[in-house]
């Protein structure tokens, strides 16, 4: 069975292409358009893995992550940022970051850290 990924994701043409990306790896693939859309689905089926921008209406990546976190029913799922900068990196390790993508996204790096950080989940090429 494929892994299954949450893809957080404001910017739609990204959004997009991110899910074109992983499917076509062979990833089972969700996409929220924020992050109180991402909640309601995370609650229904957690994912193997969350894929988040960081900068993002109502609420930032870091506060949704923290929010998920703060929910003791959900497992601990992996966490990638999708990020414009680099100067998160500490409150995402905070949050149990597993890994940064910066935009564009270069789909040969955002595969590899992927298939790092779930099980079952496709081999990426190169």
């Amino acid at each position: 069975m494929a892994a299954s990924i949450l893809v957080v994701e404001d910017d739609e043409s990204i959004r997009d292409l991110l899910r074109l990306h992983l499917a076509a790896a062979g990833y089972e693939v969700h996409v929220a358009e924020d992050a109180i859309a991402a909640g309601y689905m995370l609650l229904r089926s957690p994912p193997d893995l969350i894929i988040s921008d960081i900068n993002m209406p109502h609420m930032d990546g870091f506060e949704f992550i923290a929010a998920v976190r703060s929910d003791k029913s959900l497992p601990m799922i992996p966490v990638i940022f999708l990020t414009t900068i680099e100067d998160g990196d500490l409150r995402g390790k905070e949050l149990g970051a597993v890994g940064y993508v910066t935009k564009p996204v270069r789909a040969d790096r955002l595969l590899s850290l992927v298939a790092q950080h779930v099980p079952g989940g496709a081999h990426p090429i190169g």
